[in-house]
């Protein structure tokens, strides 16, 4: 009974797995959108084709979001895996886990 138990529970974890990527999704970009504001003062980042931004500036976004979202992702899969095992007794993912 527990090997049929663990065998679905990856299969269950899907659907939650999607919604907490969609809500960590969301959260980064507010995350990202008030941390350039306070790093430059404005509303919009950088575009990577704006012919108006520098190189540098537009690196430095990409760099700053990407970092924020890959802390908030990591952030949000672990709590939800970590919800998933307290109330299952199981990790959601079979072996060591991992993204693909």
């Amino acid at each position: 009974m527990a090997k049929t138990k663990k065998k679905k529970l990856p299969l269950a974890y899907k659907p939650v797995g999607s919604a907490l990527g969609w809500l960590g999704g969301t959260l980064a970009g507010l995350a990202f959108q008030k941390t350039w504001k306070l790093i430059r003062d404005e509303d919009d980042a950088p575009d990577a084709l704006d012919p108006d931004r520098g190189w540098g500036e537009i690196l430095l976004a990409a760099a700053i979001q990407g970092a924020i979202f890959a802390a908030v992702r990591s952030a949000v899969d672990r709590t939800g895996a970590k919800a998933i095992a307290r109330s299952t007794g199981t990790w959601p993912i079979p072996g060591r886990g991992g993204r693909d």
